[in-house]
């Protein structure tokens, strides 16, 4: 299983870690330390699981050594079970889920609902910033499916490359982050809001969510490789095994020479 709920989670019993950020304020330490689960650590998205943004992206995969030292730094272990959380419906902890499990860890799941979920229930929160014992995890990259840009080019003639952007965003009508509006070629627009309740859990349904993809390889892009892996996720609680296209749309169209698409 790959999410946990919040009232079958026992802290004592994993290791947590909190992945609060947002697109506009990135890492969100303040809110860490204000009230956080008990026993977790802070990971910052920008530093700890993404490289400096370039050509590969706003949010390029970190190298294998720095995630490394993070999640060590963090308390992973190679025998202890992870669980990571935020507060935007997993859209940010998915990253961290994504990386452990891209570099080997087998125990990683993602707090369904994050922080709100747990709040509802009635669990306790700590703050200031705990102990954290370092960990001996020792990972290496490969145990997820990854497409570059060229495999995602070429992914829509021979299967499904979903970009998860807004609507607006994947036809064009808007971009308020990148500096070049529309998407890849042949992709198809899936937002990975949709796959979330109202309550920000992830929906019951997710089986018959994405039932109406066609049969072949399933690739996810988003603006920088974040979100991605939240559909990802989404994905492999529906029975799908998806690769991500860790550059998505920055990435893209850091070469003028790749195509832009627009509309629906």
């Amino acid at each position: 299983m790959s999410l946990v709920s919040a009232t079958d989670l026992d802290p004592a019993s994993v290791t947590l870690l909190d992945v609060r950020w947002t697109l506009a304020t990135g890492a969100d330490r303040d809110a860490y330390l204000a009230a956080h689960l008990p026993g977790a650590a802070f990971v910052d998205l920008d530093t700890d699981l993404a490289a400096p943004p370039g050509p590969a992206g706003r949010h390029p995969l970190p190298t294998p050594e720095r995630f490394v030292a993070a999640m060590r730094a963090a308390g992973v272990r190679n025998d202890r079970p992870v669980v990571v959380y935020d507060d935007l419906g997993g859209m940010a902890a998915a990253r961290a889920w994504w990386l452990l499990r891209h570099h080997g860890h087998r125990h990683v799941r993602v707090l369904d609902g994050g922080l709100d979920a747990w709040r509802r229930a009635g669990r306790p929160l700590q703050t200031g910033s705990p102990d954290i014992v370092a960990g001996d995890f020792d990972g290496a990259p490969g145990a997820m499916p990854v497409l570059d840009a060229e495999a995602a080019a070429a992914l829509p003639a021979s299967g499904i490359l979903l970009d998860v952007r807004a609507a607006e965003r994947f036809r064009g009508e808007q971009e308020p982050v990148d500096p070049v509006a529309g998407h890849i070629p042949g992709a198809l627009n899936r937002p990975a809001g949709e796959s979330l309740a109202e309550d920000g859990t992830f929906r019951a349904d997710l089986t018959q969510r994405f039932a109406d993809l066609p049969a072949g390889v399933v690739g996810v892009y988003c603006g920088s490789g974040v979100t991605a892996a939240h559909t990802v996720l989404a994905l492999e609680v529906a029975g799908v095994r998806a690769a991500l296209y860790p550059g998505s749309w920055s990435g893209w169209i850091t070469d003028p020479s790749r195509p832009v698409a627009t509309g629906p």
